[in-house]
């Protein structure tokens, strides 16, 4: 298992040590923090240098790694604060303080989505010349789609205004798509539109998935995409992390069907 407490795979390991020699050789990176480890690195401190703090999930949804199902590498970029004492509290920081985000999808083709606040741009791995070209410019999420991402699993343990989100989504005809891999389902949510729900259960009652390296990325991909994105009281980067694995309720994609999961869900008037 990892620092987590979840079940990690022999890739998890792999990814993980690629990507922190990868960028623990860069001059301009100062903290590195992983899913896979316990606390952020320090790689360089004060006058060494170090503009900036990367924080990633290695491999996103590497259970799947045996069926061929999408995986991928989900990544934010932070301004590094020599004047800050500790690495937690140097990346502790809203989703809105991000510089970048992105995520590549490793499935029928290499799929690399990245944000710096100017729109999301799609670009894709050209293994001829072994360079990602970019193949869509400002992508937008369609305003509305009935296609909804949701574990229904955990249909028993969510609350009752989920539940009553899922019944509402049976009544009107929604399909449901869930591959379980959160790159590959919020990537078909940001193409095609719909909406990505990850709620709070009786298991985990603050929610599963990461803030620093998997909402809010996600969230800053999305919303410069023309998206929404909320934990269900607050929009997801005005959230103030306390620790580099805080988890957090999600529900994210096409401004419309986000208004409709908080109107049944939490009561919110559109």
């Amino acid at each position: 298992t990892n620092v987590q407490g979840e079940e990690q795979i022999r890739m998890d390991v792999i990814s993980n040590e690629v990507i922190m020699r990868v960028l623990g050789s860069r001059p301009s990176i100062a903290v590195l923090g992983s899913e896979e480890d316990q606390e952020p690195t320090i790689l360089r401190k004060g006058s060494e240098g170090g503009k900036y703090c990367v924080l990633f999930d290695p491999l996103d949804g590497s259970s799947n790694l045996d069926t061929a199902v999408g995986v991928g590498t989900i990544f934010t970029v932070l301004k590094n604060d020599p004047n800050i004492p500790g690495a937690m509290e140097t990346v502790c920081q809203r989703g809105a303080e991000q510089i970048a985000a992105g995520y590549v999808l490793y499935g029928s083709s290499t799929v690399f989505m990245l944000t710096t606040g100017h729109g999301t741009h799609m670009f894709e791995l050209d293994t001829s010349v072994g360079s990602f070209l970019l193949v869509k410019r400002d992508l937008q999420i369609p305003a509305a789609n009935k296609v909804y991402s949701v574990n229904e699993a955990n249909l028993e343990g969510f609350p009752k205004g989920y539940r009553d989100y899922v019944a509402w989504t049976h009544r009107n005809q929604y399909s449901s798509r869930y591959i379980g891999s959160m790159v590959a389902d919020v990537h078909r949510t940001l193409v095609n539109g719909g909406v990505f729900l990850y709620p709070p259960t009786k298991k985990h009652p603050s929610g599963k998935l990461r803030l620093l390296y998997e909402a809010n990325p996600m969230s800053f991909l999305m919303e410069q995409a023309g998206g929404k994105s909320t934990t269900g009281s607050q929009r997801t980067m005005l959230v103030m992390p306390k620790q580099l694995h805080e988890r957090t309720p999600l529900v994210m994609g096409s401004p419309d069907e986000v208004g409709h999961v908080m109107r049944i869900a939490h009561g919110v008037k559109r």
